[in-house]
């Protein structure tokens, strides 16, 4: 950048001056500190510079961008929404253990290839990755074993050749499940929704029964309520004066007279 500012400044090349200074100066707004632009390709290099978050100012125009080897640990969400053009994100060799809730949603269609591998994630959500189809590599990460896992699996565009890096460190089902290939174990039978679906299905019939019993409970409510009335009615008819017969003859043949 020094070299922009040594530029010549004769009467006949001034108007080239200004503009190596304009384009130094434009260079030197768009590139995020610490790393090195290739306008040319518009790659952006931030790879093993010591970051730990993901720098705000990458120019809008990237295509490719390099932040491998840093020491990021977290995806916040939107971080990513400005560059509607990027096709290669490399975040692999990092300290990710989490991703915010959509982290990746705002990748373009145009992303290609999405490097997540040799970080610290334990779990990730389909709606993490929005609707990416881009190549994803997940391989050597601490992965507890889930089926949002399962789903993810089901869900991405995974590199064949890195599948079976995807390995268990864990497991909601089995501790026999450590240490083996996610797609080995699905291949296997294993199968870490049904754990989950049989708890919603029987969350469902207790939902239901307590449903039932509630109605049951008030239609047996209601019905002694009615009985309870009607008692209650049918007292107090009987306690009302019975008119003699006797009497209204008497009363009749007066009136008569």
């Amino acid at each position: 950048m020094a070299g922009c500012w040594r530029a010549p400044l004769q009467s006949g090349k001034l108007f080239w001056a200004f503009l190596v200074l304009s384009l130094c100066g434009q260079g030197i707004l768009l590139c995020p500190e610490g790393c090195h632009c290739a306008w040319e390709t518009k790659t952006v290099h931030c790879a093993r510079v010591g970051l730990r978050q993901i720098p705000m100012a990458i120019p809008p125009n990237t295509v490719a961008l390099h932040l491998e080897g840093n020491e990021i640990s977290s995806i916040p969400d939107g971080v990513f929404q400005n560059l509607p053009h990027l096709r290669e994100l490399y975040l692999s060799h990092n300290q990710i253990d989490s991703l915010a809730p959509g982290a990746f949603r705002h990748l373009s269609d145009e992303l290609k290839l999405l490097d997540l591998s040799d970080n610290r994630l334990q779990q990730a959500n389909r709606e993490d990755f929005g609707l990416t189809r881009a190549k994803t590599r997940l391989f050597h990460n601490p992965w507890h074993c889930t089926c949002a896992l399962q789903e993810l699996m089901e869900t991405l565009n995974l590199e064949p050749e890195t599948v079976n890096g995807i390995v268990c460190e864990s497991s909601e089902q089995s501790s026999e499940h450590a240490g083996q290939p996610l797609v080995k174990l699905l291949d296997a039978g294993v199968n870490f929704c049904s754990l989950q679906r049989k708890t919603t299905d029987i969350a469902m019939l207790v939902t239901m029964f307590i449903w039932f019993t509630m109605v049951i409970a008030y239609v047996v409510y209601y019905v002694r309520q009615n009985q309870a009335e009607a008692r209650r009615h049918l007292e107090y008819l009987k306690s009302l004066p019975t008119p003699l017969k006797g009497g209204s003859e008497t009363d009749t043949l007066s009136t008569g007279m």
